[in-house]
């Protein structure tokens, strides 16, 4: 009956961890009932349950219970294996991963984990549950938990998305050196999530903007993440004793999404700075109930820009110099302003322009690769790291080349924005690539090849493809949600290679 509990604690995934102490414990001999509830703190009825998946091969005596002994070898690698990596081993690796971080990014509430709370949040994970086999999600990772908990745990598998394209090509290069299964998206939770991440994690684990606006934000998107009711979340937060006010607010948020408190953990998380806050914060492990996914689906609605507490994106970020607009829309022959986004395909029936004066960086190279056949105009800061020099000017050029020709027009209304003008100029493979961002990469360049290769068959196109893919993983995604460095590696495959398929001298 080995495969009858397999099944019963495989349905319960990464939740199974207590229930596996029980195998264990049942193959070294006699257990009484109420001890079996008491050790895995699970309702008597789960524990009833999982003894009856046993079948013929538990035996009772009166209220004891024990899994028979000809029958042990066959259930002692249903419990929970100890961790494979001990923490005086993993705290130098941790240290050399916090080394070589990107710099935080101050727009971005970026505060750095020290190496202490990197173990903590990888032990705390491995001993509450079942990781191998798992999948944790991260929403946002600049502490690199995806990294420290799979270090920890090989057999777990992970995925971080965040807007920080620095920071997904730094934990991709740490992954991929370790051998780790760790996958990174990018995605800014403002406009959505990457298909690929939506309904995927059996836990999530997110250290989000400390204010009401970006808690309700990242954890709508982990209910829409989370795989399974038994799905858990896992949040860092923190607030000033002298500021108890926010915390409720706070918290008021969680409660909204209709979220239970399953524990909290008060002070678990330190910090290299974050002294408002004491440098440190609670944690907080949240379960839905049945109310959680449409409250989250209200939630995404209501978004607002500013969910941060610095850079242009804060809570009290000021308005736009009208002369800027003015000269955005004078320059694109727009009529009006578009709302960014790029998770979902922009239509457009003209010249469209885009206020991107909130951008941290990555939005405006996202618009340009999801945007229209049409025009387009897009108002930056002088400072944005695409138009501030000509190094950032030639690499978003050649980004979306084949696509768009661009145009930069330096301190335009106030004398501190730029406007970008986009006209579409698409052709070959790599420009049908680029005006399909949003398809299954392996079908869009397959049937791009297609196009422009006579007689070019659907085996032999998939057959290209399959070859010259940097990444094989990232077929089966859309380019729009891969980190820009991966991007960058496609467009770049694309370019040595021929319609034909024969590379370039």
């Amino acid at each position: 009956m080995a495969d009858s509990v397999t099944e019963f604690l495989t349905a319960r995934r990464a939740r199974s961890r207590p229930l596996r102490t029980l195998v264990g414990l049942l193959c070294t001999g006699w257990q009484p009932l109420d001890e079996l509830v008491r050790v895995s703190a699970v309702p008597r009825r789960t524990v009833e349950e999982l003894l009856a998946s046993f079948g013929q091969d538990i035996e009772r005596d009166r209220g004891s219970w024990r899994v028979a002994p000809s029958k042990v070898n066959g259930y002692r690698n249903l419990a929970t294996p100890p961790a494979e990596v001990p923490d005086d081993t993993l705290r130098p690796v941790f240290e050399s991963y916090l080394a070589g971080v990107p710099s935080p990014a101050r727009a971005l509430d970026h505060v750095q984990a020290d190496v202490d709370t990197m173990l903590r949040r990888a032990r705390w994970l491995d001993e509450t549950y079942h990781l191998p086999g798992a999948h944790l999600l991260c929403l946002g990772d600049h502490d690199l938990t995806a990294l420290a908990a799979c270090t920890r745990r090989p057999g777990l598998s992970a995925t971080v998305v965040d807007v920080d394209d620095r920071l997904l090509a730094y934990i991709d290069a740490q992954a991929k050196a370790k051998g780790l299964d760790i996958r990174c998206l990018h995605a800014d939770f403002r406009f959505g999530l990457p298909p690929a991440a939506v309904g995927s994690a059996d836990l999530v684990f997110t250290d989000p903007p400390y204010t009401p606006e970006g808690m309700r934000l990242f954890l709508a998107r982990a209910v829409e993440s989370l795989r399974d009711p038994d799905g858990r979340i896992a949040v860092a937060y923190g607030y000033s004793e002298r500021n108890p006010v926010l915390g409720l607010k706070t918290q008021q948020e969680i409660l909204r999404l209709g979220l239970v408190f399953e524990a909290v953990l008060p002070g678990f998380n330190r910090y290299l700075g974050a002294q408002a806050v004491g440098s440190a914060s609670d944690l907080y492990v949240l379960q839905q109930t049945a109310r959680s996914s449409r409250l989250a689906e209200a939630a995404v609605r209501e978004v607002v820009a500013g969910i941060y507490t610095h850079g242009p994106q804060s809570v009290e970020s000021g308005a736009i110099p009208a002369t800027a607009i003015a000269d955005l829309l004078r320059l694109s022959t727009a009529t009006a302003l578009s709302s960014p986004s790029w998770t979902d395909p922009i239509r457009a029936n003209g010249p469209t322009a885009y206020d991107l004066t909130a951008d941290p960086g990555p939005w405006l190279a996202r618009v340009l690769l999801a945007g229209p056949a049409f025009p387009i105009g897009a108002l930056v800061t002088n400072t944005h790291p695409d138009v501030a020099d000509q190094r950032g000017q030639l690499a978003l050029k050649s980004l979306v080349a084949g696509k768009y020709t661009l145009t930069f027009h330096r301190s335009v209304g106030d004398g501190k924005h730029t406007v970008v003008i986009a006209q579409p100029t698409t052709n070959g493979v790599r420009g049908t690539i680029l005006s399909r961002v949003h398809g299954k990469l392996e079908n869009v360049w397959r049937e791009a090849l297609i196009a422009t290769t006579p007689g070019l068959t659907k085996r032999e196109a998939r057959e290209q493809v399959a070859a010259a893919a940097p990444h094989a993983k990232d077929l089966d995604l859309r380019l729009i949600d891969l980190p820009l460095h991966r991007i960058q590696a496609v467009l770049s495959t694309v370019d040595k290679i021929q319609p034909g398929g024969d590379a370039q001298g």
